[in-house]
């Protein structure tokens, strides 16, 4: 294969990058999907169990937290067993758990069994950032990363659109069984289609070493902003999808379950512009490329004001373009930017990240409960004017010297 002068490193275009691609897409793919697959299903759980929207949302909201506190815990856990094994128990685990939470009849036993689901799916997102980071070519990493992100956007979409219109033609029981079993064919395909990493040297730690593996990151002039990029974009982002489907269900726009299901399938826009954020980064520079992408996705906020459901769609597509492509960018940013323990530095990006989408996520439901889809705007609207704040900040950062 075309590699750099050793011999090891991964160059875009060659088959091995093609077939890396496709490994990391498809555990994307089945880790996004089991993650959002009951976004579009939190009313129909607050009719069907008696929650209100903010407790509906805790079927996203707990594994999504729970994943973001054992990121800090996996990543260190994969410098010792390897990249590979860790992702790959991850995707069967996650599968295996969502087809099992489709069958229990309870609230609160199906919550603990999105809570673990949320648990086993922590094995792919900061590991899958330090393999790539540690695999690629310099040149490759954006695209790379832009693909694996895109594969996340595919997941998350697939997820809502299928258990969004089974839930209307069939039940989100079946719904949720049918993303499971989706997950299951991508882990199989993942284990068959992910090259053995060539760079990756195990590591012995001591578990008294971990605290400090994560902690000088925080000394680093970038990383710490880039850290609070991911939880302020994820926040708003869930919270605008998470509480859309709530406004729309109810007059003046009164759609149905299966509308409000294709209309996620806007994720495909996620899905284009993550590899293109990607290339555009290492065309022009990230500094350009995440403030522009952070400043489309307020602009997306400010349209889902409108009482017009063609630019309300308009503005989720907006939105969702902007999110994926600042994400795209920021997360390949951490991994260039981290010069060791990459694996922690991922999972600490991810962990806020995930945090953003439990915490704010939620919060949201409070924003939504005393002020309407107005309190959910200005809400996410200030998210994302800090966040596009700090990444002006971060347009003017020194590049390092080593």
């Amino acid at each position: 294969m075309a590699s750099d002068s050793n011999g090891r490193l991964i160059r875009s275009g060659t088959p091995v990058f093609r077939r890396t691609a496709l490994a990391l897409a498809a555990a994307g793919f089945s880790t996004f999907a089991v993650l959002y697959a009951v976004q579009p299903l939190l009313p129909i759980f607050a009719e069907e169990f008696g929650v209100s929207p903010a407790e509906s949302s805790l079927a996203l909201s707990l594994p999504c937290g729970l994943l973001a506190v054992a990121l800090l815990v996996v990543s260190p856990l994969s410098e010792i067993w390897g990249r590979k094994p860790v992702m790959l128990a991850s995707l069967f685990a996650s599968a295996v758990l969502t087809i099992v939470a489709a069958l229990v009849p309870s609230w609160h036993g199906f919550l603990v069994l999105r809570a673990l689901s949320g648990l086993t799916a922590s094995g792919l997102p900061a590991v899958a950032m330090a393999y790539l980071a540690e695999e690629m070519d310099a040149q490759a990493i954006g695209l790379s990363m832009g693909l694996l992100v895109g594969g996340n956007a595919l997941g998350g979409m697939s997820g809502r659109l299928i258990s969004g219109v089974m839930a209307d033609h069939v039940n989100w029981r079946v719904g949720l069984a049918t993303i499971g079993g989706l997950a299951l064919v991508a882990a199989l395909a993942f284990w068959r289609w992910l090259p053995p990493a060539r760079n990756f040297v195990p590591r012995r730690m001591a578990w008294r070493d971990v605290p400090g593996s994560f902690g000088h990151h925080f000394r680093d002039a970038g990383l710490p902003w880039l850290f609070a990029e991911g939880f302020l974009l994820m926040g708003g982002f869930v919270c605008i999808y998470n509480y859309i489907g709530f406004r729309l269900l109810d007059p003046p726009f009164a759609l149905s379950q299966t509308v409000i299901g294709l209309i996620f399938s806007v994720y495909i826009a996620g899905m284009v512009s993550s590899p293109v954020a990607g290339e555009l980064a290492s065309r022009f520079g990230r500094r350009r490329v995440l403030w522009l992408a952070t400043a489309l996705g307020l602009a997306g906020i400010v349209m889902t004001a409108a009482d017009n459901i063609l630019l309300i769609v308009a503005g989720v597509v907006v939105v969702t373009i902007g999110f994926f492509g600042a994400h795209s960018v920021a997360s390949s940013w951490v991994g260039r930017r981290a010069l060791r323990d990459r694996a922690q530095a991922s999972s600490m990006y991810l962990c806020l990240y995930y945090l953003g989408s439990s915490v704010l996520g939620t919060a949201g439901g409070w924003f939504f409960a005393h002020a309407g889809w107005t309190g959910v705007v200005l809400f996410v609207g200030a998210l994302y004017g800090l966040a596009l704040a700090i990444a002006i900040r971060l347009s003017r950062l020194a590049a390092l010297t080593v």
